[in-house]
């Protein structure tokens, strides 16, 4: 009878693993020194690190900065340039001329009323005053030198509106023509004014410039 025949010793392993189909490098795996570290992806060493989406803004995960004087970013969003501020209304010149028109206009309306009535109505005085004032403070504004002007231009306007009334008076009584008594005789007219002056001549002439203080303020 033969011996049975024993099989040959298997292989060993140079690295005392198991076999896995002749690859003694099985156990790792191919091409990947990281490939122990879990959630990196095969080939990059980086993968474990959770990176945002590109934005293209590299200061895109930097939440809540603020740029310069704490001001965020995008705060500008209208003109870069703050608007133009409103014209001045303190126009000085302007004010003054507006109250010297309006005198002259209010002197002439005075008068015309005193003479056609044969005397003075202090209302008539008021409303010269408050005319002027309005005028000045509306284009010139509450600027003190407008206030001042208004105020002397008042008690003028008033003055030369009772001599236009007492011209129209003498005129009509010695039947010639206005021009000719308030052009040719005017000292003779202010000599006839002082004469007949009274209180409430000079009432009437202080009322003016308080109306006007009155009607710069109403403009304002």
């Amino acid at each position: 009878m033969s011996q049975p025949v024993q099989p040959p010793n298997p292989p060993q392993q140079p690295y005392g693993g198991q076999p896995a189909d002749g690859n003694p490098y099985a156990n790792q795996q191919a091409g990947n020194p990281y490939a122990g570290q879990q959630g990196q992806q095969p080939g990059n060493p980086y993968a474990g690190q959770q990176q945002g989406a590109p934005t293209g803004n590299p200061f895109a995960g930097q939440q809540g900065q603020q740029g310069p004087q704490g001001q965020q970013p995008g705060q500008f969003g209208g003109s870069p340039f703050p608007p133009a501020p409103p014209a001045a209304r303190n126009q000085v010149g302007l004010g003054v001329l507006a109250g010297l028109g309006a005198a002259i206009v209010a002197a002439i309306l005075y008068g015309v009323l005193a003479g056609s009535i044969e005397r003075e109505v202090g209302y008539a005085a008021i409303g010269v005053g408050f005319l002027v004032g309005f005028a000045a403070s509306k284009v010139g504004g509450a600027n003190p030198a407008v206030l001042g002007s208004a105020a002397v231009f008042s008690l003028a306007a008033v003055f030369l509106g009772q001599l236009v009334g007492m011209s129209m008076i003498l005129a009509d009584g010695l039947g010639v023509g206005f021009s000719e008594v308030f052009f040719d005789h005017f000292g003779d007219v202010i000599d006839i004014w002082k004469e007949e002056a009274d209180f409430m001549t000079y009432l009437f002439l202080l009322l003016g410039p308080v109306a006007a203080f009155g009607g710069a303020r109403r403009a304002g």
